[in-house]
């Protein structure tokens, strides 16, 4: 059993296994190095951050030694920074400017103002799995999000990849190591509402730098026929129902497999016509939370596609950490026609569903 100290949601402090230790070393180190670089960029006073994880167990007695390995992840993100164009710290942070940037992400958002929304690895099993995880920083303001970033670490830049990424370059990379510039390589997306663009790029340039000359505008697919459309859903079935998302596929003429991935990368993997729809129905006593879909929505909006709750009502960021008042699920389509239909079929089918 992991721990999970989410703004008090969810069960206190429990054994650490060594997957939930790495995972919860990555979260705030994550958070950390993004609190830090905003707050450098912004000013402390200008930065507030909603995100998963609190300082409360690495401030704790217990938490030494978990609290010693954030610090040195932290630091050994940072002091790569310059080679993105971004400042290192003067000196290496300790553990008192760890907590502190840590701190700064105990916001719980609301209709006014201006703040982040961070999930620092969204799709927590394929992180580990080393499958399909993303990083997602939305900036949010008055309640609407209006710039989203998703960095997809193994999701590779093109499509025709996609297919051999996880059964065959995991196979192959234990024989050999990858070559310079092979596929292997993730991807950065990045939209802000209003502009009518979303924009892709590498991850990592082959030489360590952000190769922003290779940045390229992404768009929904024009696929607008049910038969050739190919629909996301979560892996996990613990908080969706895959057995609704199957008769609703089949109920609008969906015949291809659909294509099930770990966290925002379905988010991505529609803003660039990989797939044109995502589908999911949270399980009775399920909240959606903000930070698992403010950044992909502006970026699948900005690419051309549309994203509202299963009543054809646009997303309420402006609650909470919660996604409240959401009218049964999430769909997000590549454009209003196949939109329409699954909205039709949602409403046809829900009463008999048991969700």
């Amino acid at each position: 059993m992991e721990l999970v100290t989410t703004h008090g949601i969810g069960p206190g402090p429990a054994p650490l296994t060594s997957r939930g230790r790495r995972r919860l070393t990555e979260d705030w180190g994550v958070q950390a190095t993004v609190s830090w670089l905003l707050s450098d960029c912004f000013g402390d006073e200008s930065v507030s951050i909603v995100a998963e994880e609190d300082d409360k167990t690495l401030s704790s007695s217990d938490g030494t030694a978990l609290l010693e390995s954030v610090v040195s992840a932290v630091n050994g993100c940072l002091v790569e920074a310059p080679k993105y164009g971004l400042r290192s710290p003067e000196k290496d942070l300790g553990a008192h400017d760890v907590l502190q940037a840590i701190r700064k992400c105990s916001s719980t958002g609301g209709p006014k103002g201006r703040f982040w929304v961070l999930d620092p690895v969204d799709g927590t099993l394929g992180f580990v799995r080393g499958d399909q995880y993303a990083i997602a920083l939305a900036l949010i303001e008055d309640g609407e999000v209006v710039l989203g970033v998703l960095g997809c670490p193994n999701y590779p830049m093109k499509k025709e990849w996609l297919n051999y990424h996880q059964r065959y370059y995991r196979l192959m990379s234990k024989v050999a190591p990858p070559t310079s510039g092979s596929w292997n390589k993730g991807c950065v997306m990045y939209a802000h509402k209003g502009c009518g663009q979303a924009w892709m790029q590498p991850l990592v340039h082959d030489f360590g730098m952000l190769s922003w000359h290779n940045s390229r505008e992404v768009q929904v697919s024009s696929v607008s026929d049910p038969v050739s459309a190919t629909f996301c859903e979560p892996v996990e079935k613990a908080n969706s129902s895959h057995s609704f998302t199957a008769g609703l596929a089949h109920s609008v003429g969906l015949r291809n497999q659909p294509l099930r991935v770990y966290s925002m990368v379905k988010y991505a993997a529609i803003a660039r016509g990989d797939a044109e729809i995502f589908m999911k129905f949270a399980r009775a006593g399920y909240k959606e939370k903000i930070w698992d879909h403010a950044a992909g929505v502006v970026i699948i909006q900005e690419a051309g596609g549309v994203v509202t709750d299963a009543g054809g009502c646009p997303l309420d960021f402006s609650r909470g950490v919660y996604l409240e008042g959401l009218d049964r699920g999430i769909i997000a389509c590549s454009g209003a026609l196949l939109h329409q239909r699954i909205l039709q079929a949602v409403d046809a089918s829900w009463n008999s569903s048991t969700l």
